[in-house]
């Protein structure tokens, strides 16, 4: 696109800025739904910007919308800003060093992810403008994306609506347009109820601990039974508490069912139920289950996807230096070649004999069918009702375990902002594509029609608030 040097001219004039964003951020990591410091911080940010600024989206106190421009279609920048429980570190340290005992840390990149769609949105409306061209910009502030699925309660509320197109990325070791498969799920909250009674006389008791655990047995053995793409993950979240001599009464665990697709998840989601009625037919004790939150499965869209592409192939790599190369190379040596090997066959290459720290080339668009997934996210329901294109930016050493502390350390590290930079000039690019070229939005509407229809499906019951209280348990 001839305009696309231009826009990532706006998008490097406020790098600096946007970099510090990051870091403050980073600095003040929030988990599910309590991310106040955050929210603020993106919304004081729109609103320097000169965005319209709406607040409490969804019934939601930290998900705002901020909107530019006027007439034309609506292009919507997704952000996020949620960390993880236990995942705090210091900077650039490459071992194991919390900056508070069982603190929470980005371990998963957020502080990245919203700055730099913010960033990216700040460019375009600062292209449109100075263009005089028609189109709405608008940029998401999405909350509790880890398992809180923020996104699939304000796509029920239809905050997305009116949008012809969403553009998003996550934090990865490599750069290149995402293959778009994720898992759908459902997370359900399974409370047990029994009787106490002293430990000597536990024939009199019924252990709501032991229904728990019988329904974990039940499920490890479903395992053998279930397809493939599926998963099953448990916390028990009360285990009736902690004195060994008082059979526990009451206990609660927390399950996350997932598979390829919602028709496959409602199938097992309803032999999981069923293993917990077993578990409480066998402890003689009674089971209640309420569906916390839920998550669709990711929809491509091929016209975006190529275009966000074209833009990866203008840019080129990060511009990585080499003292960003000697810290990933520190930092891959915190976790070894079996995590380096494994980044490698999820996207689909091959393993090279000469392994760089960090990402040098970006993914070959035709390589997606052959990346391996298995996560979800709530972008997933985004997808599902507006075409949808999704990015990796490269801002950490490659084989850096997902959700740990290493990725938090190298939250504020000079490859973090180069990747996060990088891969906002991408979004930002892609977008000046799609307001410049009609056919292109056109194409990307129909390709949505072909694959999505009218055929959604909330995975989240109407009946279910949003769970605002979700990192209490």
């Amino acid at each position: 696109m001839r305009n696309t040097p231009e826009v990532w001219e706006f998008v490097e004039e406020r790098r600096e800025e946007y970099q510090g964003v990051a870091d403050a951020i980073w600095a003040t990591p929030e988990v599910n739904y309590q991310e106040f410091r955050s929210a603020a911080e993106h919304t004081r940010m729109l609103e320097a910007e000169g965005f319209r600024v709406t607040s409490n989206l969804a019934g939601i106190p930290t998900a705002m919308v901020g909107e530019a421009g006027e007439g034309g279609p609506v292009i919507a920048f997704l952000g996020e800003y949620d960390a993880l429980p236990g995942l705090s570190q210091e900077a650039g340290i490459t071992e194991k060093r919390p900056v508070e005992a069982d603190g929470h840390g980005h371990g998963c990149g957020h502080n990245l992810l919203g700055t730099g769609a913010l960033l990216a949105a700040a460019a375009v409306k600062a292209y449109l403008e100075k263009n005089g061209l028609p189109g709405r910009v608008r940029y998401y502030g999405c909350p509790a994306e880890e398992a809180g699925a923020g996104k699939t309660f304000m796509v029920r509320d239809g905050v997305f609506d009116d949008v012809d197109a969403v553009i998003s990325w996550h934090p990865s070791s490599f750069a290149g347009v995402d293959h778009m498969g994720s898992l759908a799920n459902q997370i359900i909250d399974f409370s047990f109820a029994g009787r106490a009674a002293h430990a000597a006389s536990a024939h009199l008791g019924r252990s709501a601990l032991d229904a728990i655990e019988v329904m974990n047995v039940g499920v490890n053995y479903m395992r053998e039974h279930m397809p493939p793409t599926a998963r099953v993950h448990y916390a028990i979240l009360d285990a009736g508490g902690i004195a060994p001599n008082v059979v526990q009464a009451a206990a609660k665990v927390r399950y996350m069912v997932r598979d390829t697709g919602l028709p496959g998840l409602k199938v097992l989601v309803e032999r999981v139920k069923k293993i917990a009625e077993g578990a409480a037919l066998i402890t003689e004790t009674t089971v209640s289950h309420k569906v916390i939150s839920g998550m669709s499965n990711l929809m491509n869209n091929e016209p975006l996807a190529q275009a966000m592409h074209d833009n990866f192939m203008r840019l080129g790599p990060p511009a990585f230096d080499e003292a960003d190369r000697e810290l990933a190379r520190r930092f891959q040596a915190t976790f070894g070649t079996e995590n380096i090997e494994s980044a490698y066959r999820r996207i689909g290459l091959p393993v090279p004999k000469d392994r760089a720290p960090l990402c040098d080339a970006i993914l070959p668009l035709e390589t997606r069918s052959l990346r391996v997934g298995g996560g979800s996210t709530d972008l997933g329901d985004v997808s599902w009702v507006a075409p949808t294109i999704y990015a990796r930016g490269a801002t950490m050493a490659i084989g850096t375990p997902g959700h740990s502390w290493q990725l938090t350390a190298q939250g504020k590290a000079g490859a973090a902002h180069k990747g996060m930079v990088h891969v906002a000039k991408v979004m930002a690019g892609t977008a000046v594509d799609v307001f410049a070229d009609p056919d292109l939005l056109a194409r990307a509407k129909a390709d949505f029609a072909e694959r999505v229809g009218d055929t959604y499906e909330c995975p989240v019951p109407k009946d279910v608030p949003v769970p605002l209280d979700f990192a209490k348990g």
